[in-house]
């Protein structure tokens, strides 16, 4: 027989198998209607290449060793007490200068199911009761900390923290099923992201897998008490934050790797517009003192990840080989997981890049917070908080 025709009949019979996948061995084999989207993204030659060459994020050094699991976000309180940080048995703790001590809870419906786990994805199971605080922000006026929970929604808890109140669970008709992150103005308005209608955080590979485009940005208004959309049919828009002058804010698009800027005010009022195409995959961003944004990259972005968000027929094909989703999320991120932060302009000029390309000491980053000549920064994978010094 040619070799032609026995590839040929390989081929065939392993594209058999994909289509019906018979010992539901793939990453997407609990997920009958799963559909791989197109992702209309930035040219590849758009995408940055600069590295940082020293590998800077090794130099971090490693808070909390052990006492919080998958702090995603980190903030201070308008005292400057903190930090404060939202972890995944769904407890928003606070460091009182000796421990961690508990703030705030989301869920009011905490059993030994919510217990601590030996890992961050232990937790994943029951999220949904646990709760799962993912952004978080002080109100600077009031003092109250609004929280982006993944599952209840936006919620609040007074100075003294206790069980948070739910404030918004819905806008249009429309559930939020993927609350992800915030930010607050100077009017109490409060900026955030759901990111997907259809899938929960607890399946988060699977929306980075599929790429579909339910995700939106909202806006919550304490006078009315009502939430609207600002913009919707994004692919997984995470992290959100106001410029320093209030005129406009970011907010990430993961699947396309861009940060965008939505006008508050002047003529372009209620439009948007990509302001930076980022090297990777993003989580939050937050601003810095001087009006510059820090974005938090999960991982570069390799051209095998670029086909396959190009082609997602070929994806699907992909997807439905015997291959778990943690090995199909590995091929995606380039083999192994690495920490990536860049600061970028209010006018989208990227400023700086610190990465630890070996995954040794920050194999994950979800946030950076900018303090006092120091990047604070969290991961929803990792048991601890870094810290950066930039001086």
């Amino acid at each position: 027989m040619a070799p032609t025709r026995i590839f040929a009949g390989l081929f065939l019979l392993l594209a058999i198998y994909c289509a019906l996948d018979p010992f539901e061995h793939s990453a997407i084999s609990e997920f009958p209607d799963f559909v791989s989207h197109p992702v209309e993204m930035p040219p590849w030659s758009l995408v940055p290449t600069e590295k940082d060459e020293l590998n800077s994020l090794q130099k971090s050094e490693i808070k909390f060793l052990g006492q919080i699991q998958g702090p995603e976000s980190l903030t201070f309180d308008p005292l400057g007490r903190g930090p404060y940080t939202g972890i995944a048995d769904g407890r928003v703790v606070f460091w009182n200068g000796e421990k961690f001590v508990d703030f705030a809870y989301t869920s009011s419906n905490r059993s030994a199911i919510c217990d601590p786990k030996p890992s961050p994805l232990g937790y994943l199971k029951n999220e949904h009761i646990c709760g799962r605080p993912l952004g978080i922000r002080f109100n600077k006026k009031t003092g109250d900390l609004y929280i982006a929970d993944a599952y209840f929604g936006l919620m609040k808890v007074g100075p003294e923290g206790g069980v948070a109140t739910s404030i918004a669970t819905e806008a249009e008709g429309v559930p939020f099923r993927f609350t992800n992150d915030l930010d607050i103005d100077q009017d109490g308005n409060i900026y955030f992201t759901d990111s997907s209608t259809k899938y929960q955080r607890r399946n988060f590979m699977q929306l980075v897998f599929s790429a579909e485009n339910t995700g939106r940005v909202l806006k919550y208004d304490p006078i009315t008490k009502k939430a609207s959309v600002l913009m919707k049919n994004l692919q997984f828009p995470n992290g959100v934050s106001l410029s320093k002058d209030g005129s406009f804010f970011v907010f990430c698009e993961g699947s396309l790797g861009v940060l965008h800027r939505y006008w508050l005010k002047g003529e372009k009022a209620g439009t948007s517009e990509i302001l930076a195409v980022l090297p990777g995959f993003p989580d939050n961003v937050r601003t810095n003192k001087d009006g510059d944004f820090w974005v938090a990259i999960h991982c570069r972005r390799s051209y095998y990840t670029y086909l396959c968000a190009k082609f997602p027929t070929l994806r699907t094909f992909l997807l439905k080989l015997p291959i778990s989703a943690k090995i199909q999320f590995l091929l995606h991120i380039g083999g192994r997981p690495h920490a990536l932060v860049a600061k970028y302009s209010p006018e989208g000029e990227l400023l700086q890049i610190l990465e630890d390309r070996q995954g040794k000491v920050l194999k994950a980053v979800s946030e950076v917070e900018e303090r006092d000549g120091k990047l604070w920064i969290g991961s929803v994978l990792m048991p601890f908080v870094g810290v950066y010094s930039l001086e």
